[in-house]
């Protein structure tokens, strides 16, 4: 068994002509990707800071009520 994962291993990272071509294009399009990556990333945060700041923080407090709320509650009592 260890003869045929040694086989296996030196088939996997010994080199191979690809006969491939990389236009210049092909770079600008990989910045492309991981720069809209991280735009998405950094909305996603924003949308959900809360949640992550209360995650790392471990406060266990209640959101605070907004006054408006307060007196939508109260229209609907009385």
């Amino acid at each position: 068994m260890p003869i045929f994962i040694l086989v296996i291993t030196l088939l996997l990272f010994l080199p191979t002509p690809s006969f491939a071509y990389l236009d210049p294009a092909t770079g600008s399009m990989i910045i492309q990707g991981i720069i809209g990556a991280v735009a998405g990333l950094l909305i996603a945060a924003k949308f959900y800071w809360h949640k992550i700041k209360s995650f790392f923080s471990h406060s266990k407090q209640p959101d605070a009520i907004d006054a408006s709320d307060e007196e939508d509650a109260e229209a609907d009592r009385g």
